[in-house]
């Protein structure tokens, strides 16, 4: 399958049209425009399996008609490595009673340094004729693979995979768990990185982050400042973020579980919390804060507290409420740079960043 090159800059350039417009009540400067591979780019995909004529197949939905499956054998978005491992698995489970007796579901979990992980999804318990054709599927494939049934999980190899992205000439090893959120298009995701990484600069005080994730954006700007304070409500990407820290030598982190909202509470001294036992919030001169919040974006809470620091970097997976949050702050603080991430080609979904300077 071939992409239209033509088509895809003209979708980007409506992208970039549809930001500057939300923007532009906040006399934006130009964004900066970070496109994307045409294919290949999705390091993860996630399919249902269809029973036709006695045999499994992969398939998906559209959006309009979650009934009618769309029977696919490869997936021109999605990295190399899932299409290579999409015929290789489907001729195991073919091949294998134990891998397809009551399979629903597979996913695939890559990473541009190679890694690989696949998950079986059943609607049956997992025993050991499983568990052995499973291994040698891990072995044969070199993948690790995870089997999951009625909240049971069976793991061959890693939970995780491993992740490097080069950042400011330096490269970052990251731990990607099986569930947790990830980027789903690593080469963005690593000119997102860089331009956070610039926007940020060199700095002699403090940086609080909010929405850490697994450290994706922690490991980087950890190294522009004297220290970090960085939360995340997720057990299972605290878990990640603090394995990162360590592979990575980062030390001047402390990770604290727990929500934005809390955090506003800790910091405005409405009521303590024994999670931030050990850590001297009042130690911190921050100068800068970094927000990658979900699509509906911050609270306006959130949003005021932010309000008290120099500068704020946002990174934003709606364009909608990034513009309604910079409405609450703009009488403080104004844009001084921003950009457009085309994480999702050919959907009209973006992401975008800014860095907000107080006046």
């Amino acid at each position: 399958m071939t992409f239209d090159s033509q088509a895809y800059t003209a979708q980007l350039e409506e992208k970039a049209t549809r930001l500057r417009d939300l923007l532009a009540p906040f006399d934006a400067p130009e964004p900066a425009v970070f496109d994307s591979p045409l294919a290949n780019f999705r390091l993860r995909a996630e399919f249902r399996l269809w029973r036709e004529a006695g045999e499994r197949h992969y398939a998906m939905f559209s959006q309009e008609d979650k009934r009618t499956p769309i029977l696919i054998e490869e997936f021109p978005i999605a990295s190399l490595r899932i299409n290579q491992l999409m015929p290789q698995l489907k001729a195991a489970w073919q091949a294998s009673a134990a891998l397809s007796h009551k399979l629903f579901q597979v996913e695939f979990l890559t990473t541009l340094a190679g890694d690989a992980m696949i998950t079986l999804c059943y609607h049956r318990p997992l025993d050991e004729h499983w568990h052995a054709a499973a291994s040698k599927l891990a072995a044969d494939l070199n993948v690790s693979v995870i089997g999951r049934s009625k909240g049971k999980r069976e793991v061959i190899g890693h939970d995780y995979v491993v992740e490097k992205l080069e950042v400011g000439g330096r490269t970052f090893s990251y731990r990607q768990p099986e569930g947790a959120f990830t980027q789903p298009n690593g080469t963005v995701n690593q000119k997102m990185l860089n331009w956070a990484y610039d926007a940020l600069g060199d700095r002699s005080d403090d940086l609080l982050e909010l929405y850490c994730g697994n450290g994706n954006f922690t490991l980087p700007l950890a190294t522009r400042v004297r220290k970090v304070l960085a939360t995340e409500i997720s057990k299972t990407s605290v878990n990640a973020a603090l394995s990162n820290l360590s592979e990575n030598a980062v030390d001047n982190v402390s990770l604290v579980r727990l929500s934005a909202e809390e955090l506003t509470e800790a910091l405005n001294e409405v009521r303590p919390f024994r999670r931030l036992h050990g850590i001297d919030l009042k130690s911190y001169e921050f100068g800068s804060v970094f927000v990658d919040p979900p699509r509906a974006g911050m609270d306006p809470d959130t949003c005021e507290l932010t309000r008290r620091f120099e500068n704020i970097l946002y990174i934003s997976c709606n364009p909608q409420t990034l513009a309604a949050n910079i409405a609450q702050l703009h009488d403080t603080h104004r844009i001084t740079r921003c950009a457009m991430f085309d994480q999702f080609p050919w959907t009209h979904h973006m992401e975008s960043g800014v860095l907000l300077t107080r006046r």
